[in-house]
C-alpha cells in the first residue's frame, strides 16, 4: 500500500523501495515465480522505468512476463501490457529491434482479444510507429501513426489528450522528413488540446514546446527556438524527477541553440549539464555520443 501511495504522489524512488521491501517479505514464503508476485515485479519495474533506470526496469518486467506466460492464456490482454512495458524500456535504451519485437507481440495479442476500433489497438499502432520513426523509416512510422489516429478519432472525444499525442507523433515524422510547415500544423493542434485538458505543469505539455523549438531551429529562427526549449525545460524540471533523461534532451537543445547563436560559453555549460545526466543514468548511447560531439 505504501508503494502505491508513493507512486501516485510521483515519489518513484520511495515507491520502488517500498515495493522491494514488500517483495522481500513475500519471498520468505513464496518461490520467485509464484503468480502472486507478478504485480509486485511489475510495480517495481514501472517505478524504475519512470526514474529512467531502464536496465533495472527490464529486469523486473522480464520476471513479470515469465510468470504471466506460464499462468495466462496466449491471448490474455494482460500479456500484451507486459510485452508493451518491455518494448518501451528497450525503445528508451535505443535497442529498436528488440522494442519492435515486443511491441509487435503486444499488438498480436490485442488483435485477437479486442474489437477492431478498441483504443488499446491505437496504443499498439502508436508504439510501432514510434520505433519505425526512431529507426528512420518515416513512411512506415506515418502509416502506423495514422492508423492509431483513426482509431482514436472514432473512440475518443475531440479534445481528448490522447488525440494530442497522435498529432504530436505525426508532427514528429513530418519534422524528421524536413516538412516544417506540416510539422508545425500538427504540433499546434497537439498544443491546443494539451492546454485545454492538462494541468499547467503536466510533462506532456513540454512536448509541443520541444518541437516548436526544433522547428524554429531548423528554420534558423534561433530566439524563438531558445524561448520554446526553455519553456520545455521549465515544465520538465517541475514535473519529472531530478536528472531524468528527458531533461538532458532539453539542456542539449538549449546548448545547441546557444552554439548556433555564437555563444559558445553558454553552449558548453548546457551540454555539460546534459552529459552529467546522461553519464549517470542509462540513456540511449546515441544521445550520449551526440552530446560529446557537441562538446
Amino acid at each position: 500500500m505504501l508503494g502505491w501511495v508513493k507512486n501516485d504522489q510521483g515519489q518513484y524512488k520511495e515507491a520502488a523501495s517500498y515495493y522491494e521491501t514488500s517483495l522481500k517479505i513475500y519471498r520468505k514464503t513464496l518461490p520467485a515465480d509464484h503468480p502472486s508476485l507478478a504485480n509486485t515485479y511489475n510495480n517495481i519495474g514501472a517505478a524504475y522505468n519512470y526514474l529512467g533506470e531502464y536496465p533495472k526496469a527490464l529486469e523486473f518486467y522480464e520476471k513479470t512476463i515469465k510468470i504471466k506466460e506460464k499462468v495466462l492464456s496466449p491471448n490474455d490482454p494482460d500479456l500484451a501490457s507486459s510485452y508493451n512495458n518491455i518494448g518501451a524500456a528497450y525503445n528508451d535504451m535505443g535497442d529498436y529491434s528488440k522494442a519492435l519485437e515486443f511491441y509487435e507481440k503486444a499488438h498480436k495479442v490485442k488483435e485477437k482479444a479486442l474489437p477492431p476500433n478498441h483504443p488499446d489497438l491505437a496504443i499498439s499502432y502508436n508504439n510501432i510507429g514510434l520505433v519505425y520513426n526512431n529507426m528512420g523509416d518515416y513512411s512506415k512510422a506515418l502509416e502506423f501513426y495514422e492508423k492509431a489516429h483513426k482509431v482514436k478519432e472514432k473512440a475518443l472525444p475531440p479534445n481528448h489528450p490522447d488525440l494530442a499525442i497522435s498529432y504530436n507523433d505525426i508532427g514528429t515524422v513530418y519534422y524528421n522528413m524536413g516538412d516544417y510547415s506540416k510539422a508545425l500544423e500538427f504540433f499546434k493542434k497537439s498544443h491546443k488540446v494539451f492546454q485545454e485538458t492538462l494541468p499547467a505543469n503536466h510533462p506532456h505539455l513540454a512536448y509541443p514546446y520541444n518541437w516548436f523549438g526544433k522547428i524554429y531551429r531548423g528554420m534558423k529562427d534561433y530566439p524563438r527556438a531558445l524561448e520554446n526549449f526553455e519553456k520545455c525545460l521549465s515544465i520538465w524540471q517541475k514535473a519529472l524527477p531530478e536528472n531524468h533523461p528527458d531533461q538532458a534532451f532539453a539542456y542539449s537543445n538549449i546548448g545547441d541553440v546557444h552554439r548556433l547563436m555564437g555563444d559558445y560559453e553558454k553552449a558548453l555549460l548546457f551540454h555539460r549539464k546534459a552529459l552529467n545526466i546522461q553519464e549517470n543514468v542509462q540513456c540511449n548511447p546515441l544521445d550520449c555520443a551526440l552530446t560529446y560531439i557537441n562538446l
